[in-house]
């Protein structure tokens, strides 16, 4: 009959229509938490009520564009891996420069010989740290910024005072990280199983 063929349709758009209806709610939840991550980012950042301030007088469409777009920022930030860029320069210059072999004893030596480098792609865990540490940056940030930049009236400019001390002294420690774990490979010997008496 009618009826059950308008429903029988009914269930059949219904089916369809629902992987549509879930992606558009995933993608527009995504979204409007990247819009929210950005506000509180914005008002940690500038400062609370300076913030809210801003936000207020921005024109709405500049923040629904501008706000998602802190996190993204954020993460891409986060993955450009500055480090292992200095440490190549590191490796190629420090014997020619003997300050280095001072201050960090070992740099500058030849290697016996050279390990094999580790793709920093095959790293399952890196993608969860990315994500992790680009999101949790700002309120690093404002944390250092507090404790080491105190003398400076501006929020903003506390905060990213903050940023780049954090971000130069992680850096650092990381890059002198990698040359020690580099050495260290370089310097391994395999030896010879020992056999057993009697076997």
């Amino acid at each position: 009959g009618p009826v059950v063929y308008v429903l029988d349709l009914a269930d059949r758009l219904i089916s369809k229509a629902c992987p549509f209806a879930a992606a558009g709610i995933m993608v527009g939840s995504i979204y409007w938490t990247a819009v929210t991550y950005g506000a509180v980012t914005v008002m940690q950042v500038v400062g609370h009520k300076e913030g809210l301030d801003v936000m207020e007088r921005a024109d709405p469409l500049f923040l629904l564009i501008g706000l998602p777009t802190i996190p993204v920022m954020l993460i891409l930030g986060k993955m450009i891996r500055w480090e292992d860029y200095v440490l190549r320069l590191w490796r190629k210059y420090s014997n020619k420069l003997q300050i280095l072999n001072s201050i960090f004893p070992g740099i500058g030596c030849p290697v016996p010989r050279i390990p094999a480098e580790a793709n920093p792609l095959a790293d399952h865990v890196s993608a969860t740290r990315i994500l992790c540490g680009a999101l949790v940056f700002p309120t690093i940030a404002t944390i250092v910024g507090k404790l080491m930049f105190s003398s400076v009236n501006s929020n903003l400019q506390r905060t990213i005072l903050g940023g780049i001390a954090f971000v130069a002294i992680k850096g650092a420690f990381k890059v002198y990280f990698k040359q020690q774990q580099y050495l260290r490979q370089a310097h391994r010997k395999i030896l010879n199983y020992p056999e057993q008496e009697g076997a």
